[in-house]
């Protein structure tokens, strides 16, 4: 079906106010309209959040162990200290 109408795309004009009431959430939390509208639709589906969302990465990557990690941050630690003689 093609529409030759402009649709009305202001979101206070929805039936019930909903529109007008997820754009009150959008700048409490930074989200955009979408944004809070997605994640409302979520929690009510009880879907994960879009932050606990997976990439993908760690599966393909792998991960650390708890072990792997306190070795790893050991090992560079010594790159956060700053040599003061280098910087005069």
């Amino acid at each position: 079906m093609l529409l030759t109408t402009p649709m009305n795309h202001d979101h206070t004009q929805r039936p019930g106010g909903v529109g007008a009431r997820a754009g009150q959430g959008a700048p409490q939390t930074g989200l955009s309209l979408n944004r809070t509208v997605l994640a409302l639709l979520r929690t009510a589906l009880g879907l994960p959040s879009a932050a606990m969302r997976s990439s993908g990465l760690g599966r393909l990557a792998g991960g650390w162990s708890e072990a792997e990690y306190k070795r790893f941050e050991q090992a560079v630690e010594p790159f956060g200290e700053i040599d003061p003689a280098m910087w005069r």
